[in-house]
């Protein structure tokens, strides 16, 4: 005689557990690519002016030199946070890059290598050069721009070569306080670092060199940028929306 007994009757999840995990899952692909893989950053100052203007949002590629332990979680300090898990490659000149700043680690800073391990950092007349080669540097126009404090300033716009990377870099007119440094010779696993707003840039000619295990990744492109200086009709800057940064 054939089994008439019912069969147990598949049990659907229920309309929130779905979405609940659904949720979840999300969250966490979103929480692992944000700690590993791509991040996204505000520029506070000009010190990266014009290759990065204040009020660029930008995302940075965290898979370009190194994975780590994530250094904080929503503001709570990870313990053995910022140690390398694998090392992929090491920053070259002309990179921009996100770091750690070394003598406050909860502070984010940006910056482009000028330097690495073993290179010689002067800088003669406002002039650099990197183990007693010039770079060569090429006036292109005087500009001016509005800092974070919306007062307008003046500079003028170089192009810098170092023999690999060209890239623009901005002076000012009068006294520098680094129009002569060095030399210096940069440090093992560690590298030297300088804003190209020259003369408005707190870097590696202020307060030293930058750990390797300090940096978080490479500037890639902007994604929004935001006038604060300006009206509300004109906020948004969409022509750099897209721009690489190089």
């Amino acid at each position: 005689m054939a089994n008439t007994a019912p069969e147990n009757p598949i049990k659907k999840k229920s309309t929130v557990r779905e979405y609940a995990e659904a949720i979840g899952i999300a969250l966490l692909l979103a929480l692992t690519l944000r700690f590993f893989v791509i991040e996204a950053f505000k520029i506070p100052s000009g010190s990266m002016i014009e290759t990065l203007a204040i009020g660029d949002f930008i995302f940075v590629n965290k898979f370009s030199y190194r994975t780590e332990i994530p250094y904080s979680v929503l503001g709570a300090e990870i313990p053995g946070g910022g140690t390398t898990l694998k090392e992929w490659s090491r920053p070259e000149r002309g990179d921009v890059m996100v770091f750690r700043f070394p003598a406050d680690p909860k502070v984010d800073y940006i910056k482009r290598v000028v330097g690495v391990e073993g290179d010689v950092i002067q800088v003669k007349r406002n002039e650099l050069y990197v183990n007693n080669v010039k770079y060569a540097r090429q006036f292109v126009r005087s500009t001016s721009y509005k800092d974070k404090n919306c007062r307008e300033d003046r500079a003028r716009i170089y192009t810098e070569n170092d023999g690999t990377n060209e890239y623009t870099v901005l002076l000012r007119d009068g006294p520098d306080p680094f129009e002569t440094f060095g030399p210096v010779t940069v440090k093992r696993d560690h590298v030297f670092v300088m804003g190209d707003n020259r003369d408005n840039s707190s870097d590696s000619r202020a307060w030293g060199q930058v750990p390797v295990g300090n940096i978080k990744g490479k500037a890639m492109f902007v994604w929004l940028s935001l006038n604060g200086c300006a009206g509300a009709l004109d906020r948004v800057r969409w022509s750099r929306f897209g721009t690489a940064v190089r």
